[in-house]
Parts: structure tokens; sequence; C-alpha cells
């Protein structure tokens, strides 16, 4: 049996992977992503810096609004038990094919300062960009 996978536009793609690259969390973290729901304050600090999930101290409410802009984005998705949505993450189709492209590397790649005002427009316009 063949795996099936998404064909996303490239618009899509590279707007997911701006906002990796420039959200404030590791390759670690979306590894972990991959295979299970990760719960927020364990990506925030202090769990997150201890387990390597983010590049820099944030606390609960800014991790949790980076968290969001991927799910916004299409990279993550919110987990989902018998009683609704939990504080748990993880990675969507989109997010895998984001994660595939970087998997062999030790971390992400620095963002451009392009990337970095492409994500800030799409962040403060997002019907534009979605």
């Amino acid at each position: 049996m063949t795996k099936q996978s998404i064909d996303f536009t490239a618009p899509s793609l590279k707007r997911a992977e701006s906002a990796v690259i420039c959200s404030p969390f590791t390759l670690k973290l979306l590894a972990e992503l991959a295979e299970r729901g990760v719960p927020l304050r364990a990506i925030a600090a202090p769990e997150g810096i201890k387990l390597q999930y983010l590049n820099r101290p944030l606390g609960l409410i800014p991790t949790e609004n980076a968290l969001l802009w991927l799910v916004q984005v299409g990279v993550l998705r919110r987990e989902v038990d018998g009683q609704g949505i939990t504080d748990s993450f993880r990675l969507t189709p989109l997010g895998f094919q984001v994660l595939e492209k970087w998997r062999s590397q030790q971390q992400f790649p620095s963002p451009t300062w392009r990337d970095r005002f492409q994500n800030f427009l799409a962040q403060i316009q997002p019907s534009r960009f979605i």
C-alpha cells in the first residue's frame, strides 16, 4: 500500500515553512508533535527550555499565541478527547510536510528578513494570506 500525500499549493507550503522557522519552537518539538500530542505546559518555559522545545524562554500566554498562529496557518491542530478540545497540540498533514523538509537536520534554518516580514504581515492581515 502506498502512502498518500496531500498536494498543498506552493504559497500555502511557503507560508507554513516561514511560520515555523519564524516561531520560537525547535525541530525537536515538531518531531514530538508528529508522534504524539504535547500539552501547552510542557512546551512553555521553564519545561519547554528543559525539553529543548523552545529556542528562547517564553511564558505560557506567548507560547500559546505562537502555537495558535501555527494552528491558523495549518501546521498544527488542537487535540480532542472525549470531552472536547484539550490543551495539547499535534501536527497536521501540512505540518508533516514541513517537518519532512528539515527532519534530517539538527535545527531549522535561520529565517531571512523576508521570511520574518512576510510572517509578520500574515499575522496582522491573515485574511490576505489564507
